[in-house]
């Protein structure tokens, strides 16, 4: 089963794919999408959806995760990572994938055990879980592959 994860973001959108066999996951790609902050939103949207849409037409995931937001300091930021989320969404079901939305509490939690976790320590949890000897940066990859990781790690829960 593959998985595409997302950590959504208008300048960066993280994304990861995993392979889920068994009990064990396989890191098969990550990345960043980046959009020009000199562009309109609309277009930086467009891009990203097509982006998506080639992650998912290659990858073929049966499930898209994404990292929601709960809480933003900066409420355009909060806006255009709702708009992202809701790109990546519409995408996902036009192709046919499962959804599934977690907090970043949650997807610490699930990585590393603990949901007050620092991107450092997810990095390292991410590296150590899915066997990657090289630094991911930036970290949004991680991020990213994380989100697929809580996926993982909460459908054994459900499975058991």
């Amino acid at each position: 089963m593959f998985v595409l994860g997302i950590d959504p973001g208008l300048s960066r959108c993280g994304y990861g794919v995993i392979n889920i066999q068994k009990a064990k996951e396989n890191a098969i790609a990550a990345g960043v999408i980046r959009t020009a902050s000199d562009e309109e939103t609309y277009r930086r949207l467009h891009e990203i959806r097509d982006e998506i849409r080639s992650l998912i037409s290659e990858y073929k995931p049966e499930v898209v995760a994404i990292e929601r937001v709960l809480f933003q300091r900066n409420v355009k930021t909060a806006i255009s990572v709702s708009q992202v989320i809701g790109v990546v969404m519409v995408e996902a079901l036009d192709s046919g994938c499962e959804i599934a939305e977690y907090s970043p509490t949650e997807v610490k939690l699930a990585v590393a055990g603990y949901g007050g976790a620092e991107k450092k320590e997810i990095q390292i949890m991410v590296k150590t879980l899915l066997g990657i000897k090289r630094d991911l940066d930036p970290v949004d990859a991680a991020d990213a592959l994380a989100v697929a990781l809580c996926y993982s790690a909460n459908r054994s829960v459900a499975v058991r």
